[in-house]
């Protein structure tokens, strides 16, 4: 499927509405939970999306400011429902878990210091843990792939930029914006397409042979 096209009928409002509040219904533990849950539905269930345009999707919502996971909703809603599909979207994802959120919120204060709800957010570190795992394997199965088929070289640079980039933050302590920034000009020094050669007709290439005889 051709990047920008969409296979399929459309989904419509109240069905994007309904595919988000499951989503976001089911998103314990935080963004890892929802990045697996959104890959699972509109890659693997409706084949609406390849993992590649996906990555695509998800890049464009690094390279802005405020929620990766708000601004690919939308992204997503607009793609598949227009603007109607932004707004169905997003009220979809957050107004079921935001109300769930704030009667937690409201009931936190009385039972977070219950042994059963102790042991129930120590069994969710691992878990969640677990998630972004599957998350990682994910986003660089494609790219592994990729780099197979355009060389050595693509695979070696695309490691590269992902140790210094984990190495600058986790050791340098660099700011993310900086290292986003960063990886995005070493991006294009490394993936840049080569310009293409120009091709001579086979009239034009006689003359200048002929010419320089």
């Amino acid at each position: 499927m051709a990047e920008g096209q969409f296979s399929g009928s459309r989904p419509g409002t109240w069905r994007l509405f309904r595919i988000w509040a499951i989503i976001g219904l089911q998103s314990f533990g935080g963004g890892a939970s929802t990045t697996f849950l959104i890959q699972r539905t509109f890659i693997e269930k409706y084949g609406w999306l390849s993992m590649e345009e996906f990555l695509h999707l998800w890049n464009l919502c690094l390279l802005t400011p405020g929620i990766n996971l708000v601004a690919l909703t939308a992204l997503l809603g607009k793609r598949f429902g227009g603007m109607g599909g932004i707004f169905a979207s997003l009220a979809g994802l957050l107004l079921p878990s935001a109300a769930i959120t704030c009667l937690l919120a409201a009931l936190f204060q009385q039972i977070e210091q219950s042994a059963a709800v102790q042991a129930i957010l120590r069994g969710v570190i691992p878990a969640t843990g677990g998630i972004m795992l599957l998350v990682g394997v994910n986003f660089a199965r494609p790219l592994i792939s990729k780099g197979y088929k355009a060389g050595w070289l693509f695979l070696l640079a695309g490691v590269v930029i992902v140790l210094a980039c984990a190495c600058a933050v986790i050791f340098l302590q660099v700011s993310v914006v900086i290292v986003i920034l960063s990886a995005v000009l070493l991006g294009a020094l490394f993936f840049s397409p080569a310009p293409p050669t120009p091709v001579i007709p086979e009239a034009q290439e006689q003359e200048e042979r002929s010419g320089h005889d």
